[in-house]
């Protein structure tokens, strides 16, 4: 009798070790306490403008490098951050990729890497555990709401002990070294973003006092009110606002934070199609930064672009 033939071993391949979804280290006081004071100086600028603006020291030239700089570091987070990085609504070629890494940072929110990780978690949990900043995580009643909007809105920035693992949830920035490199520069576009304000009103002014009233209105003022611009759509827009289309989680549209978020309060949308390239989908909802998306596609540099699906987009849809 012949043997039978050997049946091949079925060989197990080791399981890859799951990476945490946080750092092994916890957040220093030093870091906490750098950023809670990144956190109030701007809004205490914010807050003293009123005074400021009835009595003096606002002019044409502070309003003017305010603007610019808000629409540069603004659509920096909207279309690069969020939109680009995050979600992948569309392909950059590497100018555009590296100018919106950097035009993000500006905005002095966190690097880009690390923003990247933040939000992303937070569309895993969104208001559930382990979202990093849902106004929900504390309860319903009215009490425990208004301390989750403060949570969500800024404080989870520096009480949160906890850092998000960048090696689990933005892997793909850590393989691109361009976008390394400018995440490792934060420091230095920080201070250019604080600084270049004030050179630009000191040189159009030719006067220290130019140079003052810039950097208190186009770099102190400014950043705070694209601060909380951006942490509402966290806090508010996870609150209040319609239900255009289901979703697992509590976000909302807020129109009237539509034009200074650059169309990103168009939020319920944006949890129920996440890589969709536009955000206000729907009649009358203007989104700015779709606007740009097109504009980079029209001018060959942006390609791939996720524009709306309308058979996706009725699936979705809340009956009225």
């Amino acid at each position: 009798m012949t043997a039978a033939p050997e049946l091949p071993t079925k060989t197990t391949e080791p399981k890859r070790e799951a990476i945490p979804e946080y750092e092994p280290e916890l957040r220093g006081r030093a870091e906490r306490y750098t950023v809670f004071a990144f956190v109030f100086v701007p809004l205490i600028a914010l807050l003293a403008s009123l005074p400021f603006f009835w009595g003096w020291g606002l002019s044409l030239t502070d309003i003017a490098i305010a603007s610019v700089f808000y629409l540069i570091s603004g659509l920096g987070i909207t279309v690069g951050f969020h939109r680009h990085f995050t979600h992948g609504s569309f392909k950059a070629k590497r100018p555009l990729r590296i100018a919106l890494a950097i035009a993000g940072s500006m905005a002095i929110e966190g690097s880009v890497i690390k923003w990247v990780a933040d939000h992303r978690r937070h569309h895993k949990y969104a208001d559930a555990e382990g979202d990093p900043h849902s106004p929900w995580r504390f309860g319903d009643d009215w009490k425990s709401v208004a301390k989750g909007l403060y949570y969500a809105h800024m404080a989870w920035m520096y009480l949160d002990e906890k850092k998000t693992s960048p090696r689990r949830f933005a892997p793909d920035l850590l393989k691109d070294k361009d976008i390394v490199l400018v995440d490792k520069l934060f420091g230095l576009i920080v201070v250019f973003s604080l600084g270049a304000p004030a050179l630009i009103g000191g040189l159009v002014t030719m006067s220290w006092w130019g140079a003052f009233t810039a950097f208190f209105w186009a770099s102190l003022v400014r950043m705070a009110l694209l601060h909380h611009v951006t942490w509402s759509i966290n806090s508010i827009c996870h609150t209040i606002g319609e239900e255009n289309f289901e979703v697992r989680d509590r976000s909302r549209n807020v129109w009237w934070l539509a034009i200074p978020s650059f169309g990103e309060s168009w939020h319920n949308l944006h949890h129920a199609d996440p890589t969709c390239a536009r955000h206000g989908v729907l009649k009358g909802q203007i989104d700015i930064s779709a606007r740009v998306i097109w504009v980079f596609e029209k001018l060959g540099w942006a390609s791939k672009v996720r524009w709306p699906n309308n058979e996706r987009l009725a699936a979705k849809r809340v009956s009225v």
